[in-house]
């Protein structure tokens, strides 16, 4: 069964830090593009970062120089690091799996609430 798996999430402060995992079981994600998504009350889920399996990086606008992506292929895990929080951060964050030449994302978690107060 496959199963995308996130943690780190809770709260804290405007401009503090929050890590999150994403442990990646079920399969071999070793090639897939890894990503986070995030969901905000009454909003779409909107993209903000996804690393692909060659180390490629891309991010949302509003998180870049802020967040970082990583991923340990062998352990099966992403990461990301989100610094600089600000109360618009405040989500759900979700990670995803896009299986190599797909054009969507197909394997999703169950999300981990991030809230940042002012």
């Amino acid at each position: 069964q496959v199963q995308l798996v996130e943690s780190g999430g809770g709260l804290v402060q405007a401009g503090g830090s929050l890590s999150l995992s994403c442990a990646a079981s079920g399969r071999t994600f070793s090639r897939d593009t890894m990503g986070w998504f995030r969901q905000a009350p009454g909003k779409e889920r909107e993209f903000v970062a996804e690393i692909t399996w060659t180390g490629t990086r891309y991010y949302e606008d509003s998180v870049k120089g802020r967040f970082t992506i990583s991923r340990d292929s062998a352990e099966g895990t992403v990461y990301l690091q989100m610094n600089s929080l600000k109360p618009e951060d405040t989500a759900v964050y979700y990670c995803a799996a896009k299986i190599l030449g797909a054009p969507n994302y197909y394997y999703w978690g169950q999300g981990t609430q991030v809230t940042v107060s002012s």
